[in-house]
């Protein structure tokens, strides 16, 4: 009579493997962010450079949006067929034809060129990234994939814009140096690549999956519904403070200095980072109403200051604001981490980010134009009040979403339903 064969433990090589490529994506996510975020406080350069208006700074920034979103809907859920390593390959260098770009760039043509580029590389990037991490974290530690797709995108964000804000203050070459060090990492990256374990299965579907769409699987709509309002109001946050934000600095507060305009975006992510890794360990559904609260006081508060000329309340409600924006970040990214399925993640994780940069690029493109005709003060003010009350309207929505449902007859020949999906392993067979 046959024997079963032997249960097989996991293979601590192979764990130690996954748990290194785990930090490996980590510092990914953190480069693409950088190398997105980089340009933001060369805008004021470029256009003293080449004498261009406030509405062509509006279309470098929505071409570049523009090619994210782009990615996101088409090549998203490419990953879940192909697997994760030819997708964040093929991101890479794009991202590095990019940076080649931009460090060649002598127009504003070539600049919307490089920027484009960069928002499809960064696009297909997070997602895949996004992706990769929940499957090469532990099985039983999901969540450490939602705390880092949360911290690294804003702490990402904090350092790009920091580094290049310091390099074009104080730095020789200052619309070249800080593309040739992000250029020289992503030339590491693509080597470190070519080492990454693959995680996911190939399965049919590949060129079907490049459709644009953007969907969210309806088994976990009630899981993401009560995510969306402050997903909104967070991104619409951060479309403000990376489109408007140096600009206030210098004309509104008269702070001049190039440092100042990253320190003003750094501020705000860098809050945000710390807030998501200090609140890693609480529940994803009692961070909202605090997030959203957040978001709200600091808004205001940022208002007050802009308003007044008041630095001091600028500053502190940046602050506020940013561990709103930490905390909603978390809540968001650890709610995808904690219901995905393998075969779902990178299709979810592109609508999620779809969600967030419409929200992010919309009312920051809107503003633009407004600056054009009405002046920083006034479209400041009002793109302002608008973020406040989406995160009124987020509070509203969370409230309605937290009523307690009826509890169920109990029926005992009945199994309790079972309401979260259970995980499976980071290596699967779809």
């Amino acid at each position: 009579m046959p024997t079963a064969p032997p249960a097989t433990r996991p293979d601590p090589a192979h764990t130690r493997r996954h748990r290194v490529f785990f930090g490996v994506t980590t510092a990914l996510v953190v480069l693409f962010m950088a190398a997105s975020s980089a340009p933001s406080p060369l805008y004021v350069v470029y256009q003293h450079m080449w004498g261009f208006s406030p509405t062509i700074l509006t279309v470098v920034f929505a071409i570049y949006v523009f090619g994210l979103l782009a990615a996101l809907l088409t090549v998203g859920r490419l990953s879940d067929h192909v697997g994760r390593r030819p997708v964040l390959t093929g991101a890479i260098l794009l991202e590095i034809l990019a940076l080649v770009l931009f460090l060649l760039a002598g127009d504003t043509l070539a600049l919307c060129v490089a920027r484009l580029c960069q928002g499809i590389a960064t696009g297909a990037g997070i997602s895949v990234l996004g992706a990769a991490l929940v499957d090469l974290a532990p099985p039983h530690a999901k969540h450490h994939a939602g705390t880092v797709n949360s911290v690294a995108p804003t702490g990402g964000l904090a350092l790009g814009a920091l580094g290049c804000g310091a390099l074009v203050q104080f730095g020789p070459e200052p619309t070249r140096l800080v593309y040739a060090i992000l250029l020289v990492g992503m030339v590491v990256s693509a080597l470190a690549v070519i080492l990454m374990p693959e995680t996911v299965n190939r399965r049919p579907g590949a060129l079907g999956s490049l459709s644009p769409r953007a969907g969210i699987p309806s088994h976990l709509r009630p899981h993401i519904a009560p995510v969306i309002p402050v997903l909104i109001a967070t991104w619409a946050l951060g479309g403000l403070y990376f489109s408007l934000g140096p600009s206030v600095a210098a004309g509104v507060f008269g702070l001049t200095n190039h440092l100042i305009g990253g320190i003003v975006i750094t501020l705000l992510c860098g809050v945000a980072a710390v807030t998501s890794f200090t609140l890693r360990g609480v529940p994803a559904p009692r961070l909202l109403v605090p997030a959203a609260a957040g978001l709200g006081l600091g808004t205001l508060l940022a208002l007050v200051g802009v308003h007044d000329d008041n630095i001091a309340f600028g500053v502190v409600g940046t602050v506020v604001a940013g561990a709103g924006f930490g905390a909603g970040a978390l809540a968001s990214f650890g709610t995808v981490a904690r219901i995905a399925r393998p075969q779902e993640r990178g299709a979810l994780i592109a609508a999620v980010y779809v969600i967030s940069y419409l929200a992010f690029s919309v009312p920051a493109v809107i503003a633009g134009f407004a600056d054009t005709h009405y002046g920083l003060r006034p479209t400041t003010e009002v793109y302002t009040l608008v973020v406040l009350a989406l995160t009124l309207v987020a509070l509203a929505l969370r409230t309605a979403f937290n009523r307690p449902e009826p509890p169920a007859p109990l029926t005992p020949l009945t199994p309790a339903p079972v309401r979260e999906p259970r995980e499976a392993s980071p290596v699967h067979t779809p």
